[in-house]
């Protein structure tokens, strides 16, 4: 493997710190990476920011059929180059068609992620289990530990429980800085996900399951009652957790996930009853 300032060299360039961009440079952490993928000839697979091909010559090497998703045109131009066969797709990964992309189910995704997008790209991908299986992707070592963390763990927020709802998370490798170049100022892991074909939001959508966990964890020192009486009327808060048989005097983070289904349930079970209670619109007497 060339080593990537060789290779930035050769290509006078930079790596580019508006795109996140570190390169890894230890060949045993890059096969750990493509291994806990389990790729084989008959896998689709994606890579988001292939940059300068060094996951991307391992993953060819499985015979998996690749595409890749890179933003900086000049790396992907220099992709091109190297490979003129393979499927890239110059964009932004926030915002480029997933099904256009990445067309029938059971895609695995493949990634070093830039860490400024890695949340986001990590729930968007989440939030396609019609087409991925498996996502293998790195992260700067405090949001991994925030992904993973269990109840009651310092690190568990919104993140942990909205991933853990949609998929099985199993760590991969850790990182130091001079895994990279340039080095960051910071340790990575690499976490492994194996996606939910149906995730069970406790007979609720996905969006108010969301809305519901985001609530519970706006005020971290506050209890359940303070946080959701944020964004619902006190009583209705009271109520809801009541319903769930749910102390409402309990912290956000010591609820596991069959309770946040529970309270995401109750929660819209109170919406509907007051809206039923309410009456139909003006409009619809």
């Amino acid at each position: 493997m060339i080593h990537p300032a060789t290779r930035l060299k050769e290509l006078e360039t930079r790596a580019r710190r508006r795109f996140g961009q570190n390169f890894l440079v230890s060949t045993e952490a890059v096969d750990r990476i493509v291994s806990a993928a389990g790729l084989t000839p008959q896998d689709h697979a994606l890579e988001i920011g292939p940059g300068l091909g060094v996951l991307t010559e391992r993953i060819r090497q499985t015979g998996a059929d690749l595409r890749c998703i890179e933003i900086d045109r000049d790396l992907a131009a220099a992709l091109r180059e190297l490979w003129p066969d393979l499927v890239l797709i110059e964009a932004d990964a926030m915002h480029v068609d997933l099904d256009a992309t990445c067309p029938g189910p059971g895609w695995k995704v493949i990634a070093n992620l830039p860490y400024n997008v890695a949340t986001p790209l990590l729930l968007r991908f989440l939030a396609r289990p019609d087409i991925f299986s498996t996502m293998v992707l790195m992260f700067q070592r405090e949001v991994g530990e925030r992904i993973q963390a269990g109840p009651s763990h310092p690190s568990r927020g919104s993140l942990s429980v909205q991933v853990q709802a949609r998929a099985r998370v199993r760590p991969v490798l850790s990182l130091p800085p001079g895994a990279f170049h340039p080095a960051p100022k910071v340790h990575s892991v690499v976490l492994g996900f194996e996606l939910l074909a149906e995730p069970d939001f406790g007979g609720v959508s996905a969006r108010v399951f969301d809305r519901v966990v985001r609530m519970g964890f706006q005020h971290r020192r506050k209890t359940l009652l303070n946080s959701l009486g944020s964004g619902l009327m006190r009583g209705d808060a009271q109520a809801a957790c009541d319903r769930a048989g749910i102390d409402s005097r309990r912290r956000a983070e010591t609820l596991d996930l069959p309770e946040w289904r529970r309270l995401a349930a109750a929660v819209e079970a109170g919406r509907v009853a007051s809206a039923a209670a309410d009456g139909p619109p003006e409009s619809e007497l």
